[in-house]
């Protein structure tokens, strides 16, 4: 009997992996959203995959690409380094090894979207980046998603600061941003409680986030945000339930210096003896290169490990040791009360992370979500910089559970927020967490940024908010009244212009702004040029203010730059920063740090393209009786291919900071959808 269950649940599997296209409803909505509709969750997962490779295959592949050494034989050098990283972090070997911790229900649900994976393949060889992709195996799957989160809680940081032989702290992350901001019913006028879900991502690429709906028969009715690869949604809202996520800057990596035998190579002082590291021998293939080219890896007993000029350094982080991430995320889909999301956040697969939660039964919560090392208190360590690699005294093996990570239920002042700042200044001051309740090792931040100061200017101390208001509190795109940089420019708005008659338009246009960054503003272009280039010169450098002599030379550069590229220094934001899309360019409005925010890249012509920003946006309200109230909008459309009406069918709504309504409501999004037919029709 005792193997009679084992073989049954494997039958199980199998039957489940085969699943039958017409099984799988797509709805398209006017805006090209794909509503999936089945009996199963496999089966919707599935039709997830489909759609989202029929509106993005590229993206899809690039994440898997490395799970089998493809991605420098896709993209040549610029792609190696995804195939170098994901074995060197031993992706493969992590999944293998834990493997047994994933529930069969879950296994279920990925066995259906790798189905629709390669199905997709299969049936549109034309699209396929590389051939040996595909089929692509269940293991090599949640190995890519190893990979994913490994790189986004820093370890592609890591890499490139001991490859650069420039191995620094890593507190000092570039700070993009995101927000989440979550009302309790007691401060709304309709008696709901108010999301908003606003993760501030690239516009384009695997990290772009793509709209679904989920909807199958087992109690998964889920409607938000995915990346590439995401079996369910990453955050959204179900018909109960919302949440949301923003990167979070606490201390989730270490870095150690080992101490290597000058007698012998390859082997590194632990607690007194000396040890040999891992080594094995990889062949990497690069597009154009007809030799595979052999590289070492290493592995010591803190974890990946690389040699340069400056000696052998290993990094250790809690993502590389979970393979649980999108499990914990189809939980987090299925949860129907706070009770059942709070058991699926404490799986702790997910290592980092804010998350920002609404509900319609009373309940907002956040909490600094992490994988966070216990560390030893001693002073003789510190944890910002980098380690001794010789002592199992900086050897952590423990992390922090999730009821001793920062957080907050309900709290009198009736509302929660994130905008990648201190947790510390979550909500109204008197309902604040202390940071020195936490372990100081876990080097949580503790200031504010921009946002989070124009926020709080926006959010009234007392009485309630309507959901228009709170509209206008996400779409705000004005600097708070003084700025929170950690490099202060404010000497550039006392200047006498007077004294500088050479820099008289630049200076005028910016002591005149009102600090809004809208497309027709000549302040915010000036300021634009001012940001870019303090950003630059200053990053890595102790906090301070510029001095007159450095605000003149930095008139200077801006004045030569704009007049170089434009022939003019009184020009407005959108004449020097643009939206792009496929052939078509528009005035871009948004500065880096504000409430809706972008961030962009020089081009060619010198103009600058934004890259990132406001992305994806949700706004949802949860009232007693029915299902959630959803407003979205994504920066361009649901498909990545030019030629498709979808393409770039958002820009307009997206510039004018409207909304599109979305729904749940399974009738109502069949009644109305555009075009309904089941993957491969």
């Amino acid at each position: 009997m005792k193997y009679f269950l084992p073989f049954l649940l494997l039958l199980t599997l199998h039957a489940d992996a085969q699943i039958d296209p017409k099984t799988v409803t797509i709805a398209r909505d006017s805006f090209g959203v794909p509503h999936i509709f089945a009996k199963t969750d496999p089966q919707v997962s599935y039709g997830l995959a489909w759609a989202h490779a029929e509106d993005d295959f590229k993206s899809l592949q690039m994440v898997a690409l490395p799970s089998k050494g493809l991605m420098g034989r896709a993209l040549g050098k610029d792609g190696v380094a995804g195939d170098y990283a994901f074995a060197l972090f031993r992706c493969r070997e992590i999944t293998e090894e834990k493997w047994n911790t994933l529930s069969p229900a879950f296994l279920r649900l990925a066995e259906g979207y790798v189905q629709g994976i390669n199905d997709y393949a299969k049936a549109h060889p034309e699209e396929v980046l590389v051939k040996q992709l595909f089929p692509m195996t269940l293991k090599e799957y949640i190995a890519s998603s190893v990979l994913a989160l490994t790189i986004f809680n820093g370890g592609d940081r890591a890499l490139r600061s001991i490859f650069a032989n420039n191995v620094n702290p890593l507190i000092d992350y570039d700070k993009m941003g995101s927000n989440a901001i979550a009302i309790h019913p007691s401060r709304t006028t309709t008696g709901e409680a108010f999301l908003a879900i606003n993760a501030h991502q690239p516009n384009e690429g695997p990290e772009a986030f793509y709209e679904a709906h989920v909807n199958s028969e087992e109690g998964w009715n889920a409607l938000g945000g995915l990346l590439a690869g995401g079996p369910c949604i990453l955050h959204g809202v179900n018909e109960n339930l919302g949440w949301a996520h923003t990167v979070n800057f606490c201390d989730r990596l270490d870095i150690y210096q080992l101490q290597m035998n000058p007698k012998k190579a390859d082997q590194y002082m632990f607690d007194g003896v000396w040890t040999d590291l891992e080594k094995k021998k990889i062949k990497l293939h690069i597009k154009g290169v007809p030799i595979p080219v052999s590289r070492d890896l290493y592995w010591s007993k803190y974890g990946a490990t690389m040699k340069n000029e400056q000696g052998t350094f290993a990094i250790r982080l809690g993502a590389n040791m979970e393979i649980r991430v999108l499990e914990q995320w189809y939980t987090m889909n299925k949860a129907q009360n706070f009770t059942q999301f709070y058991k699926a956040i404490s799986m702790q697969g997910l290592s980092m992370f804010n998350i920002m939660y609404a509900d319609r039964n009373d309940t907002i919560f956040y909490i600094n979500n992490a994988l966070m090392p216990v560390r030893d208190p001693s002073p003789a360590y510190d944890w910002k910089k980098t380690l001794p690699g010789n002592t199992s005294k900086t050897l952590w093996t423990k992390f922090y559970g999730i009821s001793e990570l920062p957080q907050y239920v309900n709290p009198s002042s009736g509302f929660l927020f994130n905008t990648n700042h201190s947790s510390f200044y979550a909500t109204a001051p008197e309902n604040n967490l202390l940071a020195s309740a936490f372990s100081p090792t876990s080097n949580w931040e503790t200031n504010h940024n921009n946002r989070s100061k124009r926020f709080l200017e926006l959010m009234p101390s007392a009485g309630k908010i309507d959901f228009d208001r709170f509209k206008r509190i996400k779409f705000d795109r004005q600097f708070p009244a003084v700025f929170e940089f950690p490099y202060s420019v404010d000497s550039l708005f006392v200047m006498n212009r007077a004294n500088y008659p050479q820099y008289d338009t630049l200076l005028r246009n910016l002591q005149e702004w009102d600090r809004r960054g809208v497309p027709e503003s000549k302040g915010a272009a000036a300021f634009l040029m001012v940001y870019e280039k303090v950003s630059k010169a200053m990053r890595g450098k102790d906090s301070r203010a510029l001095t007159m002599a450095e605000c003149e030379k930095l008139l200077q550069d801006i004045q030569v730059q704009m007049m170089k590229t434009y022939g003019s220094t009184d020009l407005a934001l959108g004449d020097i920063q643009k939206l792009v899309r496929g052939d078509k360019e528009f005035p871009g409005p948004g500065l880096p740090d504000l409430l809706s925010p972008e961030w962009g890249v020089a081009t060619a012509n010198g103009k600058r393209k934004i890259t990132g920003g406001d992305a994806y946006v949700a706004l949802v309200r949860f009232p007693k009786q029915g299902l959630p109230i959803i407003e979205t909008v994504n920066t361009y459309g649901a498909s990545s291919k030019q030629g498709s009406p979808h393409f770039d069918d958002q820009v307009p709504l997206f510039l004018q900071q409207k909304t599109k309504t979305m729904t749940l409501d399974k009738a109502k999004v069949l009644a109305t959808a555009k075009r309904i037919y089941h993957p491969g029709e």
